[in-house]
């Protein structure tokens, strides 16, 4: 749209502030613990996320910055801002902000063609698909393009074999992006394709993985003769790493990203535990000056880490910044957050070594937080892959050997070597 058709930020807040107190009710439970205790109260709130992102929908509210083509409003970044800005303190689809818009619906609007993005857009906005991202797999931890899962052409279609783990909300999921070798003879970041593919299908076996703290959101899926047609394939034929190195940005800037809807402050990070005064009041610590400084230095980094993923998320491809700056905010955001759970721990005192969670109140999750703290640090890519690329990409230190980099990915070797 030209400037004259876009409705001004402050017009536009207003607006949305009016709609949101007729529309939408006070923040619930389930908007602030993302993982619910049981099944069937996981899956009764993906259906309430649905619903609430169909009232977004039917509000005119959902994909501010969506082309309109597409469902989505057409506006800019500072608009999305202010609506989650007015969406403090209210009920929202927080299942399906991460990965359904971000990466994945970012991906599919950068990447897509136009049939697949009108074919997948409307429904993602209107609640009808959650999507995820098989990307990691079991033997290749970080190392993404090392990817084995397979997918060999088969006429107007693809056969994929192989699997994927550490994949959110796949057990209720509809669709994903899948990364895929699809040239063995390349080198390994040169012989991949990006798919995407209905999830609940024969072939696609999946199971769910139960963490320290008893979650069991994450799943592994076995891909066994998945038939996949070329239609659904996302960008060119053995250039995935192109699509993957967005995938990535897109993934790192997470529930940042100006597609995503959600609070502000309302990060995962926050949502998962009480605020840091609640559990320094169970613990009796309210008036200890060094209480007083770690709830200081705690907001100090939830601040900064906002600050720096909401410059790093409005940066396009083609700012002075470029794609690779996202591993600075993964980079903070995994460390702060480590940090953040160190201090909840350190103010619970005695209370997070060993707690009751019916009688210790804000301080019980202190502990078990505590025990989960690297998550922030391995999820999304990890901060050693981040300290990778902020080096050699961003400030242009030598890269990391690699004997493998130029090999053909066949005669890679992989697994114990034999003497």
């Amino acid at each position: 749209m030209s400037a004259p058709d876009i409705e001004d930020v402050e017009s536009f807040r207003l607006r949305a502030r009016a709609w949101i107190g007729e529309n939408l009710g006070p923040a619930q439970h389930a908007d602030l613990h993302p993982f619910a205790d049981t099944d069937e109260e996981e899956l009764a709130n993906a259906n309430r996320d649905r619903a609430l992102q169909r009232r977004l929908f039917d509000g005119g509210f959902a994909g501010i910055c969506f082309p309109r083509e597409y469902g989505g409003l057409g506006l800019t970044p500072a608009h999305q801002r202010a609506f989650n800005e007015e969406l403090a303190g209210h009920e929202y689809p927080s299942r399906l902000a991460v990965p359904t818009f971000s990466p994945c619906a970012a991906v599919l609007l950068e990447f897509g063609d136009d049939e697949q993005k009108r074919r997948h857009i409307p429904r993602i906005l209107k609640g009808e698909e959650v999507w995820c991202q098989f990307l990691s797999e079991p033997s290749g931890g970080s190392d993404v393009a090392g990817a084995l899962t397979s997918a060999v052409r088969d006429g107007d279609d693809w056969i994929l074999n192989g699997s994927k783990v550490w994949t959110s909300t796949a057990w209720w999921g509809d669709w994903a992006l899948i990364l895929a070798r699809t040239n063995w003879d390349a080198p390994k970041h040169r012989g991949l394709t990006v798919f995407m593919l209905p999830i609940q299908q024969p072939g696609i076996e999946i199971r769910r993985i139960e963490r320290l703290n008893g979650s069991t959101e994450s799943c592994e899926e076995f891909l066994t003769d998945v038939r996949v047609p070329d239609s659904d394939r996302i960008g060119a034929v053995d250039d995935g790493w192109t699509v993957g190195s967005r995938w990535m940005h897109h993934e790192r800037v997470g529930s940042n990203s100006p597609y995503v809807t959600r609070p502000v402050a309302a990060s995962a990070s926050v949502r998962r535990g009480s605020s840091l005064t609640e559990i320094a009041g169970a613990a009796g610590r309210l008036d200890d000056p060094t209480a007083q400084g770690l709830i200081g230095e705690a907001r100090m980094l939830q601040l900064v880490s906002e600050a720096l993923l909401q410059r790093l998320s409005t940066a396009g491809p083609r700012s002075n910044l470029g794609e690779h700056a996202s591993a600075v905010g993964r980079l903070f955001a995994g460390m702060s957050h480590v940090r953040r759970a160190t201090i909840a721990f350190e103010l619970a005192g005695d209370l997070a070594g060993a707690w009751d969670e019916q009688d210790d109140g804000a301080a019980a999750a202190a502990g078990m937080n505590f025990l989960m703290r690297q998550t922030a640090c391995i999820g999304g890519g990890t901060t050693e892959i981040a300290r990778n690329v902020i080096a050699e990409r961003l400030l242009g230190m030598p890269r990391e050997p690699a004997p493998d980099r130029e090999l053909p990915f066949r005669e890679v070797p992989r697994g114990p070597r034999q003497r």
